[in-house]
């Protein structure tokens, strides 16, 4: 029998116990490898958290940036778990050649009819390399299955949020379970409601795909269940899928080019909330936001002290804030009919400092508007927005703007213009509506899974005594107000919220929410709305 001390003063063994001591090695390796990556992987994902909430104004942003984060550190994986299998069936070549060197070693020595001494120690190493390797297999099987296939090569990631809405109003309100406006209350009305819901949810694709001239391409596609209920008995929790973003971008080292439908990217940032995610917070009370066809580019400048600047410039679908006119059919809006589209240009800059970024940017708007009979519009709106860490837990963040005829870009709750008559009569005048407002937030942030904000915001028509008078007499603003029902002249919402992230896909939110809309009689309603929030992203 051979014995190791043997072993070692014949050619060739050393060799083969360097490679044992290699294979167990490599074996300790894998086996460790996979946990240490996930924990990796989940401690800079809960790291990061809401990181980009203050920019973005929206916690969603934060919770895909984070899973984005843990599917690359699974494809890192997935990559690295391949080339331990390569190496794997390497050392098991090598392992081989040995066995056939030791063999051959044996034979000359006489003992040849003699079971190896060293061979069961190979053998059992080769088994246990052998039942890693299916391990580590299983492994990648299960990591295979989160991926999107597509039918183009290119790689696809399907993410979202399942969200529940719990919701309790005081007052009437537009609707119950995200409202814009405080209404008149009707005889016979509670005066509240409650109810729950889960058409706030969101889904998201993306596509990345080839280089094209130097440039990355990327693109992505985002719904929600908010475009309406069917008429069925249960049509109140069977909302229809409605179409929010879509967008494609070509993005080079300092220039991008995005076309698509988001938000007018001359108005960037909304406020924090997780009870409003169909729509940004404030909306119709001093956030422009509405999510408009666009083309626009963005050129990226370095500045010193890890400063940036940058200047965007594109043209926009003009909206007017009309309704469709037809259910399958579109038609032309006044903004439309004039054949001109917007154009817009804003130049921000920023300056990250402590790990913290310090933005501020200004825009302009311009668009024309074609009312019929030779009535034609110029709308404009000159924005500032800002986004300033206060000390270590506190932001300050928001926008203010001015502007006419700018009912269409989601800012008010008012009209674009408002006629002395019938907008269908050639003898009816038109004014448009010259308008002031915005928003601001204060947010906490105490902890990297806690925050609270407060935000307020208001938008404010600077209509004439007559002209509100003319308006609530003739009940015509864009042909569809009546006398009975006063439009709406100005319109301010607040809230306050708390946003806890439990685990870095779990998301927890109460808000309170205060309403007061004037209508064209001067009359100012009011409305509270309480909503609890919980979703978990995926």
């Amino acid at each position: 029998m051979i014995r190791t001390s043997q072993l070692t003063t014949r050619p060739g063994a050393g060799l083969m116990l360097r490679v044992l001591r290699t294979t167990r090695l490599a074996v300790a390796v894998c086996l460790c490898f996979a946990p240490l990556a996930a924990a990796q992987s989940t401690s800079s994902a809960s790291g990061s958290t809401t990181a980009d909430l203050a920019q973005q104004g929206n916690p969603l942003e934060g919770v895909a940036a984070q899973i984005l984060e843990l599917r690359m550190a699974l494809d890192g994986m997935r990559e690295q778990l391949a080339a331990s299998h390569n190496e794997s069936e390497e050392l098991r070549q090598e392992l081989r050649t040995v066995r056939d060197q030791l063999e051959s070693l044996r034979r000359p020595s006489g003992q040849a009819g003699r079971p190896p001494a060293a061979e069961p120690p190979a053998r059992d190493q080769l088994d246990a390399l052998v039942e890693e390797q299916e391990l580590l297999r299983a492994k990648v099987e299960d990591l295979e299955q989160s991926k999107v296939e597509s039918g183009s090569k290119y790689h696809v990631r399907l993410s979202g949020l399942a969200l529940l809405n719990v919701v309790s109003t005081k007052g009437a309100v537009d609707s119950l379970d995200l409202p814009t406006t405080a209404e008149p209350r009707l005889p016979g009305e509670s005066g509240g409601t409650f109810s729950a819901g889960l058409r706030q949810s969101l889904l998201r694709l993306e596509a990345f795909g080839p280089t094209f001239g130097g440039a990355r391409t990327s693109g992505g596609l985002t719904f929600d269940f908010f475009g309406g209920f069917p008429k069925t008995s249960e049509g109140a929790n069977s909302p229809l899928v409605r179409l929010r973003t879509a967008t494609f971008t070509l993005d080079w080292k300092n220039t991008s080019i995005t076309a698509g439908q988001e938000v007018p990217f001359f108005s960037p940032r909304s406020p924090t909330s997780l009870a409003s995610t169909a729509h940004p917070a404030l909306s119709s009370a001093g956030n422009m936001w509405v999510w408009t066809p666009q083309i626009h580019v963005e050129h990226r400048i370095a500045l010193p002290n890890d400063s940036t600047m940058m200047v965007q410039w594109g043209i926009l679908d003009s909206f007017t804030e009309e309704l469709p006119a037809d259910e399958y059919n579109r038609t032309a809006t006044a903004g439309e009919r004039i054949r001109i589209p917007a154009q817009a240009i804003r130049v921000g800059w920023q300056r990250a400092r402590n790990e913290r970024v310090v933005a501020l940017g200004a825009g302009a708007y311009h668009s024309k508007q074609d009312w019929g009979f030779g009535r034609t519009v110029d709308a404009w709106a000159a924005t500032t927005d800002w986004d300033v860490p206060l000390g270590r837990w506190f932001a300050l963040s928001g926008e203010l703007y001015r502007g006419r005829a700018i009912g269409g870009l989601g800012a008010g709750a008012s009209a674009s213009v408002m006629f002395d008559g019938p907008a269908t009569e050639p003898d009816s005048s038109l004014q448009p509506v010259d308008t002031a407002g915005g928003w601001s937030q204060l947010k906490f942030k105490p902890a990297s899974r806690l925050e609270l904000n407060a935000a307020f915001g208001r938008d404010n028509p600077f209509r004439t005594r007559l002209g509100r008078v003319l308006a609530a007499r003739l009940g015509r603003v864009l042909g569809v107000a009546s006398e009975d029902e006063p439009t709406v002249n100005r319109n301010a919402s607040g809230f306050l919220n708390v946003i806890y992230q439990a685990r870095s896909n779990l998301l927890f939110s109460v808000e309170y929410r205060r309403l007061w809309t004037t209508g064209l009689d001067d009359a100012t309603r009011t409305a509270d709305h309480v909503s609890f929030s919980t979703g978990i992203a995926f």
